[in-house]
């Protein structure tokens, strides 16, 4: 490689839209930045991600919805890499609010006119017979949930103190970034992305108190598997299955994901964009 700035172009496989651009991006780009791509698509001008170190990574755009933004984050934590999405997805609440031009997009990039946020990621461990058997990450939401069309019993600690047995079709834990996904869907609160929190959602709960909880990010919540079967999720692309007995133990991680913003938009601007909330007639400036 060469001494021009890294740009990994990380794209959705199925959307022809994601390769026009990154080949336009490349192509306004030339002479000005190296282009590396992790997808398994052959992209004209950009070489693999397996063919340098990370650390040589500049900045990551992802083209794609909220799901490839998730992929990118796979590929980037631990790192001090900046994501930055161009949405071509649907609601795509982690993507930029106004998409910019390919020229636009690399101006800001060379001049360094880009805002970074760090993001709260949870981990998780599995433990079985005493043994941790899996461990890994989520940038939105973990879910513990029923592995066959039929509830499934799970029992929840919050700091080593019982909380609830729920039999229901499963428990999602989320950060704040995931508060607009998975768990806005099942009925949880909106939680602005600089609050450090966790959300603990208890999904389709045979219960009397199933409310949706905001939690510590200091707190370590435990879930115990008492059903035959069950099934861990993370982000919807990690995936472990469960036994009777085992324990899903989930904190705050030490690692974050850094997303990266061209304007500065308010969190409050992108949801009413997004949901296209009724503001009509609002006196402010």
């Amino acid at each position: 490689m060469s001494e021009l700035p890294v740009i990994l172009l990380v794209l959705h496989p199925h959307r022809v839209e994601a390769l026009s651009t990154a080949k336009e991006l490349i192509k306004t780009g030339e002479g000005r930045f190296n282009f590396v791509t992790s997808s398994s698509i052959e992209v004209a001008g950009a070489r693999p991600l397996g063919d340098i170190s990370k650390e040589e990574v500049a900045i990551c755009i992802v083209l794609g919805g909220d799901g490839t933004m998730l992929r990118a984050a796979e590929l980037v934590r631990g790192t001090s890499i900046p994501i930055l999405g161009l949405n071509l997805g649907h609601v795509g609440f982690l993507a930029q609010l106004n998409r910019p031009t390919p020229v636009e997009l690399l101006q800001s990039i060379e001049a360094m006119k880009f805002s970074t946020e760090d993001r709260l990621t949870l981990a998780y461990e599995v433990a079985r017979g005493g043994e941790i058997i899996a461990k890994g990450f989520a940038l939105n939401e973990v879910v513990v949930e029923s592995a066959e069309p039929a509830m499934v019993e799970l029992f929840v600690q919050v700091d080593d103190r019982p909380l609830s047995r729920w039999g229901c079709d499963g428990v999602l834990i989320s950060t704040p970034t995931g508060s607009t996904a998975y768990a806005f869907s099942a009925g949880g609160p909106v939680v602005w992305p600089d609050v450090k929190a966790l959300i603990l959602l208890p999904l389709a709960a045979h219960a009397l108190y199933s409310r949706p909880m905001v939690i510590s990010p200091h707190s370590t919540i435990k879930i115990d598997v008492e059903s035959e079967r069950a099934l861990l999720s993370a982000d919807g692309l990690r995936r472990v299955g469960l036994e009777e007995g085992d324990r899903v133990s989930l904190t705050a991680s030490h690692e974050s994901v850094r997303l990266a913003h061209l304007d500065d938009s308010p969190f409050t601007d992108r949801l009413v964009a997004k949901f296209k909330l009724p503001v009509e007639g609002w006196r402010g400036k």
